[in-house]
Formats: C-alpha cells, structure tokens, sequence
C-alpha cells in the first residue's frame, strides 16, 4: 500500500499537478492539507475526476483557509473530522484534521497550527492542539499521522539551524510534543544522515538553492514501520509551473513499486549552502 502526504496550498490551484501526479505515482491514500475549499465545494470540483482514478475521499473544509482530505482507493471507513477535545482558535475549530481507516490502517490527515510567532496567542493553541491530538490518537496500533506538522523534528531537518533561531518550527516545546506522540519518523528512519527537506518558500529562489524544511511527515505506530520498504520526498512535484510550495512525501508499504529510491526524487542540483542565509520576511 502507497501512502502519500501533500500539501497542496490550494487544491483548485493545484488540479493541473494533482491528477497527473495521481495517474503517475498510482498512490492508494492521500492525504492533502490546505485545500482551501469547503466540502460542498471540493466535491463539486473533485467527485468526478477523482472517482473515474478509483478514489473514495473524506474532506473537511472551511472555505478560503486550512481543509484537509484523505483519498482512499482500499477503502475509507469509520471517517472522524476533527478529535476529541480539539481546542478551538478565535472561537471555532478549524478545519485541520480528518481521518479514515484505510486498508488497515488508521490514517489521519493533518494541518498542524503555525504557530506564527513564539509566545503569541497562535503558538500556544498549537502546543494545546498537538497535546489534544496525542491524547485522541494515543493507544491506535495501526496508526498513521500524515500531513504538514509544521515543525522540523531536528536542527538536521532545516537548511541553517542558525537562520531558524527565535522562530516558531523548532522551538523545544514544539519539538517535545511531536517526539511525545511516540511515534516513528519513517523517513527520517529510512535516511538517517540525508539532508531531506519537503518544503521551500516560494521567495528568494529558496527551492533552486535547495533552502528547505523537512516539516512534511509521517509519523507511524510500531507495526506500520514495520511494514515500510521504502520512504521519500517527490520532489519532481515542486518543479515546473504553478507548484505548491511542499513537495509529496511518499511511503510504501509491504513493497516497493519503484524500489527504495529516496531521499528525495530527484536529488538537487546544488550542494548544501555554506553562506548565512536570512529568511524571507514572514517565511516559515
């Protein structure tokens, strides 16, 4: 079973990358993040294409901000939009998580809170939300968390740990609550010492330098690692005309169509930058 994570900064947007990208990678679930449509609208847009592809979905949205959805094509049962006790933020909950079980396995697609600036209002609904999460999650054995976790698991997952200091994405607090869910990092379990990013803002020629994040994850329960054979960024998908500015992450289990080829497909061009680089104002 092909598992795939992809935000896709708008999936109206991203419908000429979308379905080719599904006809070519043939992924049996997919999780997508700020879809940016409401479910009457993701329907209407997306019912068709995506059952003539053999997809179930499960999608739930709130218009112009956030919206997730699973695409399943091995079934999509016991659907949960939301978790229990999912904090609210400006008086509602936002539209940042849905699940399904999936050939198996329990699948969630997730759009963790920002953050935007450590110690404002936003960075602690997203610490409120993780520890909510963890407790609606804890105990699942077949478990996949999917989605932009918008945080970076280590210093390694960022291109300069020193352009990062004082940001939201790897502050300690961040940090523990990903690393509490007890969870494995498959990717990063794959490829231990590979410079591996799945995000990079679209300013600054951030991707053609390859200045990236790794905030693009998916965190697993025991049996479900265990059943990995191969882990990887497609990074093809952020080339060319009209990309989201994350790229798939991509896992397979039980077999590996393309074989175990990551990190990333393809690999940059450019080695890793030896200069101080500034973030671009208001970048991750």
């Amino acid at each position: 079973m092909r598992i795939a994570t992809w935000n896709v900064n708008s999936v109206k947007q991203r419908i000429p990358r979308l379905l080719p990208w599904l006809e070519e990678r043939h992924p049996d679930v997919v999780c997508l993040q700020e879809t940016k449509l409401t479910d009457a609208a993701f329907e209407e847009l997306l019912a068709e294409p995506l059952a003539e592809r053999g997809y179930a979905f499960a999608h739930h949205g709130q218009g112009q901000w956030n919206g997730v959805a699973v695409l399943s094509r091995v079934g999509l049962d016991a659907v949960e939009r939301g978790f229990p006790g999912q904090p609210d933020y400006d008086g509602r909950a936002e539209a940042r998580a849905v699940a399904a079980t999936c050939g198996g396995v329990r699948v969630w697609s997730l759009y963790v809170p920002n953050g935007r600036e450590v110690d404002s209002d936003h960075y602690a609904y997203k610490l409120a939300w993780l520890d909510a999460l963890a407790a609606a999650t804890v105990g699942e054995p077949e478990l996949a968390l999917c989605g932009d976790m918008n945080i970076a698991p280590a210093d390694a997952d960022v291109f300069d740990p020193g352009a990062f200091s004082g940001h939201t994405h790897v502050t300690v607090p961040e940090r523990r609550r990903l690393a509490a869910f007890g969870l494995t990092d498959v990717v990063r379990e794959r490829w231990p010492e590979q410079r591996v990013f799945s995000y990079w803002d679209y300013r600054a020629g951030m991707f053609h330098q390859d200045l990236g994040m790794r905030i693009d994850l998916v965190l697993a329960s025991d049996s479900v690692a265990a059943r990995v054979r191969a882990a990887w960024v497609d990074r093809q998908a952020r080339k060319g005309k009209l990309p989201s500015d994350h790229a798939p992450v991509i896992v397979d289990l039980d077999d590996a169509p393309d074989g175990d080829i990551g990190p990333m497909v393809p690999p940059p061009s450019r080695p890793a930058t030896r200069r101080r680089v500034t973030l671009p104002q208001g970048s991750r």
